[in-house]
């Protein structure tokens, strides 16, 4: 048996933990989810996962802390980001991102073809 490939969510909004591992699971993933981004660190998923979908704006470590924190400890995750926030100022530090691991910037509520997409390229 083959494992599939293990997909952390990591978002404080308890509605995105409950929706969004269903829809990955039935994409074909193994799913976790963290309400925070301190908690994902603290875990064994930061050596096992092999994307992150994560939102930019959580109280405590943001998305983008988040990214650097990885950086500085040398894990190069792929990363999705997603925000409920129209802020085009921020999407365009998430494209900035990509070169430091990040995939894409979905904007709440995402369609599940732009998450497939989003998930397909970070895992090529």
């Amino acid at each position: 048996m083959t494992s599939r490939p293990l997909v952390s969510v990591i978002d404080d909004d308890q509605s995105i933990r409950e929706s969004l591992p269903d829809l990955i699971r039935e994409l074909g993933f193994d799913v976790v989810v963290f309400a925070s981004a301190e908690a994902f660190l603290a875990s064994e998923a930061v050596v096992r996962s092999r994307c992150l979908v994560v939102d930019i704006a959580m109280p405590g470590m943001t998305g983008f802390d988040l990214q650097n924190e990885l950086m500085r400890r040398s894990i190069r995750i792929p990363i999705v980001f997603i925000t409920a926030r129209e802020d085009e100022a921020v999407r365009a530090r998430a494209r900035a991102a990509q070169g430091l691991g990040a995939v894409d910037c979905l904007t709440k509520p995402f369609s599940e073809a732009a998450l497939v997409e989003a998930l397909d390229a970070a895992l090529q």
